[in-house]
């Protein structure tokens, strides 16, 4: 029964979605399971699942879109069920919900430069990818996220799609939201960090570097103000 919770959540999710391709491929992640392994449970060419991921395919119907995420939880089944067991807990109450402050997908994209104006942003790391699109956004108690959550409830604070901004708020430094944002090996269109930063955190900047992300030091001054802002982009 508590699988067939969690499939039914995760089926919707994918159906509901306007990029389902991209929803399959944040589930199969936070499962751990490679595509060739997916593949090997579904009897496809694992070139069928990465055509779906990447939308060079059209949406998979929902028979097919059942199929994988029984495939999914089959094979965390095989593994002790871990990720199961962990979505059943968010489902059913935990402090995952204390830690999101406000959480948003835009009707229609958005451009990076629209959340940095918005934001009152100072690039940190990766200028160069103003015009990339973002889908909505997150904003996060840092410390609650980071001290309280699972790495399991860190990758549902993309919502519906990884293509977002992840904004971190009562940021000290920004080592532990880049750190947070690696072990989920979810990668977000960009990250906003806000807070009493005096001098950003050499090492959170590299991994920003190394992982490709847009980092951004926002200079607005209350974390009011700041929601409101994003607010109005939509």
């Amino acid at each position: 029964m508590r699988a067939e919770k969690v499939s039914m959540r995760i089926a919707g999710e994918i159906v509901l979605s306007e990029n389902p391709g991209a929803i399959m491929r944040k589930w199969r992640e936070i499962f751990g399971i490679s595509q060739k392994d997916l593949s090997r449970n579904l009897k496809i060419s694992s070139s069928v699942i990465s055509d779906y991921e990447s939308g060079r395919r059209k949406s998979p119907g929902t028979k097919l879109v059942a199929k994988i995420v029984n495939a999914l939880i089959e094979v965390d089944e095989e593994r002790g069920g871990a990720v199961v067991q962990e979505y059943t807990k968010l489902l059913e109450g935990s402090r995952f919900f204390e830690a999101i402050l406000a959480i948003k997908e835009f009707a229609e994209p958005r451009k990076i430069k629209d959340i940095v104006k918005c934001v009152e942003g100072e690039f940190l790391v990766g200028e160069k990818n103003l015009d990339n699109n973002v889908y909505g956004y997150t904003v996060v108690d840092s410390m609650k996220a980071i001290i309280e959550l699972s790495p399991l409830e860190l990758a549902m604070i993309y919502g519906t799609t990884t293509q977002r901004a992840l904004i971190f708020v009562g940021v000290s430094h920004g080592r532990s939201p880049m750190l947070a944002i690696k072990l989920t090996s979810l990668r977000p269109s960009m990250v906003v960090l806000h807070g009493p930063i005096k001098e950003p955190d050499p090492l959170g900047m590299e991994l920003a570097k190394r992982e490709r992300i847009p980092l951004v030091l926002s200079h607005v001054k209350e974390v009011e103000t700041l929601i409101n802002n994003l607010r109005g982009l939509d």
